[in-house]
């Protein structure tokens, strides 16, 4: 298995900057691991809600989980705020695998990148459901090849 290699911002497709808070530091003096997954949500949820392709409280169907993974290549710390790109590396009938890079701002490499893939289920069966044309057209609008 290779090392990870840090990805450029031009690798990505969408930006949101995401102010660090002062909880997310660890006694270590940077941001703890487990908040890097909180902005890769963050990060995606608000593009779908910036689409106007997610309804989180009444929607038919809703993304679920189903695997993340992430590398860390510099420290981010508060008071940072970063720069969450996101692209679409893989887009399936009832999935997508989200790849988000974390960049300090102004920086050119992320400071960490990974990814995560959400299947889209009925809310109330739980059972993979073909995406919308609507979510399927935003998506697309993020698809690099890779």
């Amino acid at each position: 298995m290779s090392k990870p290699v840090a990805n450029s911002r031009d690798d990505y497709r969408y930006f949101r900057p995401i102010q660090t808070r002062w909880m997310d530091n660890d006694v270590y003096g940077h941001v703890n691991n487990v908040n890097y997954y909180s902005y890769f949500d963050t990060v995606v949820n608000g593009f779908l809600l910036s689409e106007g392709v997610l309804d989180y409280e009444r929607g038919e169907t809703i993304g679920l989980v189903v695997e993340t993974q992430c590398n860390y290549f510099a420290s981010i710390a508060f008071p940072d705020v970063i720069d969450a790109g996101v692209r679409v590396t893989r887009l399936g009938g009832s999935s997508v695998r989200y790849e988000v890079g974390l960049f300090r701002e102004g920086e050119t490499l992320a400071a960490a990148q990974g990814h995560f893939v959400h299947v889209y289920v009925g809310r109330e069966s739980r059972r993979p459901v073909a995406m919308s044309q609507a979510l399927r057209s935003a998506l697309e609008r993020l698809v690099v090849n890779v």
